[in-house]
């Protein structure tokens, strides 16, 4: 499993999540296995993603359409306030225990 983690500033958090429900690059289409979505707490103007996928290179080609199709242009991301931060990480355990 791979996840593709995503962190960055929004401008206003509703606005940020009704773009983000609008679901432009398709994520069911894109693999998306799962998604949890986090905002650190005291701070409502910053969101953390988990995106998972079951392989390296979906994670990878999703990212590069953010980047290209949707972080690219203020009308295809209104609500972000900051440039994201991205990484990908592969999960090493299956169970949940170290």
């Amino acid at each position: 499993m791979y996840t593709l983690q995503i962190e960055h500033g929004v401008k206003d958090f509703e606005m940020w999540k009704g773009a983000y429900g609008a679901d432009p690059l398709g994520r069911i289409r894109s693999g998306v296995l799962a998604e949890r979505i986090f905002r650190p707490v005291g701070d409502q103007h910053y969101v953390v993603l988990d995106l998972d996928f079951a392989s390296r290179a979906q994670a990878q080609e999703f990212l590069d359409r953010l980047r290209s199709d949707v972080w690219s242009t203020p009308v295809a991301s209104p609500a972000l306030a900051s440039g994201p931060k991205t990484r990908i990480v592969e999960q090493v355990n299956r169970d949940g225990r170290a």
